[in-house]
């Protein structure tokens, strides 16, 4: 097989996901240095409730918005700002449908989660669901992808079943503010017999901007009896867009 490989990696050099640059084979990670390093780590200061990062520095405080009203989801961890390179590694994924990028994305989502919250024996992780429609026309729900790698990293279980989309309502992206929060009540429910009571829900997205999809999930999973409700994303923005 060692031979094999080296033939393949003659004929066929690795390259990088994104840049499609060469990188060496003994790169592990898919992606290029510099492309790797155009990953932006959120850092202190953000808003422990929903993750939003702040300008400056200082201690990690809550956003006028938690302020005001307290989100139905307990907390939002994310490992990167939405912009750069991951922004162009998330468009790959759901939008050019290359799903390797969750392969390569997913185990380093999956590693910053647990070193976040450590171990939880009773956590369920949660996907965001798609609708039925958008996902037979895009193939694959990307946030089940990476729901897949976290729930492998905590040995935690995993229910991609039990809360559903029963709305296929318009793509967040392209409606404003105030529009996306109308958008999305009401757009999902959970079936089963109390799957998530007294539980908690590690619920999983990709990206969270107002972060409107997220809360209507946590507050229909908080309905339903589940005790907290925290969300892991990819990436975060620098405002609530």
């Amino acid at each position: 097989m060692g031979i094999f490989n080296n033939i393949i990696n003659i004929i066929y050099p690795p390259r990088c996901i994104l840049c499609h640059g060469f990188i060496s084979t003994h790169n592990t990670l898919g992606l290029c240095s510099d492309c790797y390093s155009g990953f932006h780590r959120i850092s202190s200061p953000f808003c422990p409730i929903c993750g939003i990062p702040f300008n400056g520095s200082g201690e990690n405080h809550l956003c006028g918005r938690c302020l005001k009203k307290r989100p139905f989801f307990d907390t939002i961890k994310a490992p990167y700002i939405y912009e750069g390179k991951i922004k162009q590694a998330i468009y790959t994924l759901k939008y050019e449908k290359n799903t390797l990028v969750a392969d390569i994305i997913g185990p380093i989502v999956a590693e910053f989660v647990c070193k976040q919250i450590g171990e939880n024996k009773n956590i369920t992780v949660v996907p965001v669901p798609l609708h039925p429609k958008r996902l037979r026309k895009r193939g694959f729900n990307q946030s089940l992808l990476i729901a897949r790698h976290i729930a492998d990293a905590l040995d935690a279980r995993m229910d991609f079943l039990s809360l559903r989309r029963i709305q296929n309502t318009m793509p967040q992206a392209m409606l404003d503010k105030k529009d996306r929060r109308k958008n999305i009540r009401g757009a999902f429910r959970v079936k089963g017999h109390e799957p998530f009571k007294e539980k908690t829900v590690l619920l999983v997205d990709d990206v969270a901007t107002t972060t409107n999809t997220l809360n209507e999930c946590a507050r229909v999973l908080k309905k339903a009896g589940a005790q907290r409700v925290m969300c892991a994303v990819i990436a975060r923005t620098h405002n609530t867009i």
